[in-house]
């Protein structure tokens, strides 16, 4: 489906007018007029065994179940999530611990100021975890995909929700079980001032974006076998439903706002429904309060009424932009990386969209890049590789372009790949 069909058929489905103004206040809430400038940093973790590099699943001996409840000695002043007795996360401040449908351990770092600051977060983290993991036979790798297991062997995660996203995206598209099964991201989250402010940031991440996704590329293994496409997770995400993935429908049009994201969101189909924090279901099983919704949309869903901050949350997490408009603008490009590698992708963030004359710098070369540009962009890194030439420009000319120079080239590892025991 290309993007003008995808907007086509989003104009077919009337969003509830008080759901979309919840969705543009939920937006207002989250500006920052005082320019903040912090960060949120998500890196996922894939496990494996010492032994033979395989997946490690939830429910196994030794496996992320009993990682989990180990690991609530360190959170006792915090949070913990259940889901039918089975312990799926915990937070504490400064840090929160999820758990991604292929047993993927999400570490959610911030707000931090400064890479220094993700960098000592994530220290104590694995200075807490390391041990356990020493105890139970197997460690966290960052790649973008499983080195060894493939995507079918390995079973989801005990979430409700996980299992209806298996099922959709596993019919929609060609990658919904390589993605939430084997892969693994580092996303950065970045304030904004004004609604202005905003979509101009969306715009220029979502330009900007495969570029930095080729720099910080991490992805030597897929299903098994050395994976020799470029992009991978770009790919699988751009493939996957392109309804909720991709570039937003319209980003670069001179009227877009977020009420018309906002539209986008609401008239595409929730695939899982939570209505946990919803007052009118209250009276209802679990079961019936979270529920497979393939076709139902948010207003086939939710009461005619504005949304609550927990239904906001949820509608927004089921869209999968490349770039994403929470109350934060969410920047989900990037492979699992290590955290030295996480901390050089904070601090290029950092100088491209909170100094004032790098996100100068960036506009200007970004000026009139449109909808069609950015898919030009990703195909030719695509196609291309190290020889691609994105918006005119050399991959050496955008690595001094972006004020990075030597080290935004570096590879994240060598050719012996040592996050993965070798033969």
């Amino acid at each position: 489906m290309t993007s003008e069909q995808s907007s086509y058929a989003h104009m077919l489905v009337k969003p509830n007018p008080k759901h979309v103004r919840s969705l543009v206040n939920f937006f207002e809430q989250g500006a920052k007029p005082d320019a903040r400038d912090g960060f949120g940093v998500e890196i996922e973790h894939l496990p494996v065994h010492n032994s033979d590099d395989t997946a490690v699943t939830y429910g196994e001996t030794n496996g992320i179940e009993t990682l989990m409840l180990r690991l609530r000695k360190y959170y006792d002043e915090g949070e913990e999530y259940w889901q039918d007795d089975q312990l799926v996360g915990l937070a504490r401040k400064g840090i929160g611990i999820s758990l991604e449908p292929g047993g993927q351990l999400e570490t959610s770092i911030g707000i931090v100021r400064n890479a220094e600051q993700l960098g000592e977060i994530y220290a104590q983290f694995r200075r807490e975890v390391d041990p356990i993991l020493d105890e139970l036979g197997f460690r966290l790798v960052n790649y973008g995909y499983q080195p060894k297991s493939r995507a079918l062997e390995i079973p989801i995660n005990p979430k409700r929700r996980y299992a209806a996203m298996d099922e959709y995206l596993g019919h929609i598209g060609q990658y919904g079980p390589c993605m939430m099964r084997a892969s693994a991201s580092t996303q950065v989250s970045i304030d904004y001032r004004s609604e202005h402010d905003a979509i101009e940031k969306i715009r220029l991440a979502t330009a900007v974006g495969p570029i930095l996704n080729w720099f910080f590329r991490n992805t030597p293994y897929f299903e098994g076998e050395p994976n020799h496409m470029p992009l991978l997770r770009q790919r699988m995400w751009d493939y996957l439903d392109f309804q909720r993935t991709n570039v937003i429908p319209g980003l670069y049009e001179d009227s877009f706002g977020w009420e018309d994201y906002a539209v986008d969101v609401l008239s595409t189909p929730l695939m899982f429904a939570d209505l946990s924090h919803t007052p009118e279901a209250a009276h209802l099983p679990s079961e019936q309060r979270e529920f497979a919704a393939f076709r139902e949309t948010a207003g086939d869903v939710y009461p005619d009424r504005e949304l609550n901050a927990y239904e906001v949350s949820h509608v927004l997490s089921t869209h999968f932009n490349d770039v994403r408009l929470k109350n934060f603008i969410e920047m989900r490009h990037w492979d699992s990386l290590p955290i030295e590698r996480a901390q050089r992708l904070t601090q290029i963030v950092g100088s491209l969209f909170y100094d004032a004359d790098g996100f100068s710098r960036l506009a200007e070369h970004l000026g009139g890049v449109g909808e069609a540009d950015v898919f030009e962009a990703k195909a030719a890194l695509q196609a291309h590789g190290a020889d691609a030439k994105p918006y005119g420009r050399s991959l050496d000319d955008w690595a001094n372009l972006l004020g990075a120079g030597d080290t935004l080239a570096e590879l994240p590892g060598d050719a012996r790949h040592p996050q993965v025991r070798q033969a």
